[in-house]
């Protein structure tokens, strides 16, 4: 039977007491540390992580090839860097693996207290609010003292 609990993803459009938040946030972001909100601000993070991961495959594929070549002409330094293109390759795809595909850490989140949150990462998971809300609820603690 297929998972009932798809996740479904909509597009909501903002308020504009939601918008003007949104931009005192951002303004205060900018004001706080110009060089992180550039560094956030230069793209998909996502996007960049996928053609790492890309090349990675690109990378193994093209050393398992030099390996072959290696092989058929009896060289060891060829097989060697064959072996060592594909491993680096190899290295490439899986440092890059979790931010290209969103992936969700399996291990247990630690809770309020630092400790690992009673119930696993499954009620970590639940839990957890969504990213703009923890930025609103930081915003508001920073501005409110």
């Amino acid at each position: 039977m297929a998972d009932c609990t798809a996740h479904l993803e909509v597009d909501v459009p903002l308020s504009e007491h939601e918008q003007r938040l949104l931009e005192q946030i951002e303004r205060a972001l900018v004001d706080d540390d110009p060089k992180f909100a550039s560094t956030v601000r230069t793209g998909d993070r996502r996007q960049k992580a996928r053609r790492k991961l890309q090349l990675g495959a690109l990378l193994v594929v093209v050393g398992l090839a030099v390996v072959v070549g290696g092989v058929a002409v009896p060289n060891v330094f060829l097989g060697v860097l064959g072996f060592l293109i594909a491993f680096g390759g190899a290295v490439l795809g899986v440092l890059n693996y979790k931010s290209a595909t969103g992936a969700v850490e399996t291990g247990n989140a630690p809770g309020p207290a630092g400790r690992p949150a009673a119930g696993g990462a499954r009620a970590a998971k639940a839990r957890r609010q969504p990213m703009k809300n923890r930025l609103e609820e930081r915003f508001r603690r920073r501005y409110d003292q």
